[in-house]
């Protein structure tokens, strides 16, 4: 394990997808919903633990949460719990992990992840995970994981990749498509350089933290 790689696990959302078993006080990544024994954050927190340290392990969610939080992970510090002061969609969560962590580690090498995915081959997503830190912690660069469609589903955003390697399974990206619809879904299947967009995110906190910064500056 590296001392200098943190992961965000962020479970502020309210799961209205996933309604009626998802409810706004108690949503799907508080949830055993495959009848396993663990919800889906912990199991989230499970898979990071095996290859990050436990003191490095942040949750981002709302302060309604805190509670459950507190009770489903009583591993995690408490500390480590970090609750936004409103509810705000992905991009504020990332800033404000990512400025907090910068204090405390200038080095920091991050993984954002939602707390609701269900991965199946716990083996294979860790090593994905350790190649991207690994690169992340030489190459100032924003990762984001891509996963091979298996149909055109038009309930997730695509990710179109320059087929060159810059490094071995990491690509350049060409474009972002949010949710197209099937006829769009299908020629991006067909097309061999679409990826469905994980929304799971490797950088140095000080690499987003510049690219944040720059952008802003254009506006």
């Amino acid at each position: 394990m590296n001392k200098n790689n943190y992961v965000a696990i962020m479970a502020g959302g309210i799961g209205s997808r996933f309604w009626p078993i998802s409810r706004t006080n108690y949503p799907k990544q508080f949830l055993d919903i495959l009848n396993t024994g663990r919800t889906l954050i912990q199991a989230t927190y499970d898979r990071f633990a095996k290859f990050i340290y436990a003191e490095n392990i942040y949750v981002v969610t709302s302060e309604q949460y805190r509670e459950i939080v507190i009770k489903q992970l009583p591993e995690l510090p408490e500390a480590n719990i970090i609750c936004e002061p409103s509810r705000k969609n992905t991009a504020p969560c990332i800033a404000y992990i990512s400025h907090k962590l910068q204090l405390l580690n200038a080095h920091a090498n991050l993984i954002c992840a939602p707390a609701d995915h269900l991965i199946t081959d716990d083996e294979g997503f860790i090593k994905v995970c350790t190649d991207a830190l690994q690169f992340t912690s030489h190459i100032k660069a924003l990762l984001t994981l891509g996963i091979k469609p298996t149909n055109p589903n038009t309930g997730y955003g695509y990710i179109q990749f320059d087929q060159h390697a810059v490094s071995e399974n990491i690509f350049k990206v060409k474009t972002f498509t949010e949710k197209p619809d099937v006829q769009l879904a299908k020629t991006f299947m067909a097309s061999g350089d679409f990826l469905w967009n994980a929304g799971i995110f490797v950088w140095q906190v000080k690499s987003i933290i510049k690219a944040t910064s720059e952008k802003k500056s254009k506006h």
